[in-house]
């Protein structure tokens, strides 16, 4: 019954916030441990699957598995992770658009497990703070690398950045394939999915506006 509840939901993206769903004990056990029991439960679906782990090829595959998934994959869903976001008093006095484009996303559907591979352009509007770019980016990286649908990753980068720099002066737009669309399903290899989050005066076409000119350039 279960199952068919789950079908008829299909790829619905449910959501109750934009916080990812974590349990409260999601950090009770160190990266080992949690690597030695994904470990020996993605053996035993490999098992299920019919293979056979004393082949030399695949005898490896499930540790393999599990270390990607606590240190790569993944490794967004702990809050020690994240990155320090230095920023810097605005001394310049910079008050115009200042843009970072074609930031590199690589994430994981939460329904399937499948990649979401795209870009993220972000622009803010500097009041009293400005961030070092490369922190934009590490943002970026991290809040990817945990089980994600696209409207919540875009939306916590936008108010993670938003709270960051004291501004609400901030646009994200998201652009992905998802691997979930082109490799099962339906399989279309060539849609892609747009998501656009912004505050501030981006709430003024004319600012977004600006925005969509610059990143088409």
């Amino acid at each position: 019954m279960k199952n068919q509840t789950y079908e008829s939901i299909g790829d619905n993206h449910i959501g109750t916030s934009s916080e990812t769903p974590l349990r409260s004990d999601a950090f009770d056990k160190n990266d080992t441990e949690k690597i030695e029991n994904i470990q020996s439960h993605f053996a035993k679906i490999m098992e299920e699957l019919g293979l056979d782990l004393e082949d030399e090829s695949l005898s490896g595959t499930p540790y393999r598995f599990a270390k990607m998934y606590v240190k790569e994959l993944f490794y967004g869903l702990n809050p020690k992770n994240k990155p320090h976001l230095s920023t810097f008093p605005n001394k310049y006095g910079y008050k115009k658009m200042l843009l970072e484009k074609n930031i590199t996303i690589d994430s994981t559907c939460e329904h399937h497990f499948l990649p979401i591979t795209g870009s993220a352009h972000i622009a803010y509007i500097p009041s009293d703070k400005v961030i070092g770019l490369s922190k934009i980016n590490r943002l970026v990286d991290y809040y990817s690398h945990r089980p994600q649908v696209q409207e919540r990753l875009c939306l916590q980068i936008l108010e993670d950045l938003q709270t960051t720099l004291g501004t609400k002066d901030v646009i994200v737009v998201l652009n992905a394939k998802h691997l979930c669309v082109s490799s099962r399903g339906i399989k279309d290899k060539d849609s892609s999915t747009t998501t656009v989050e912004f505050g501030g005066v981006f709430e003024d076409a004319q600012y977004r506006n600006e925005f969509f000119r610059m990143i088409e350039n």
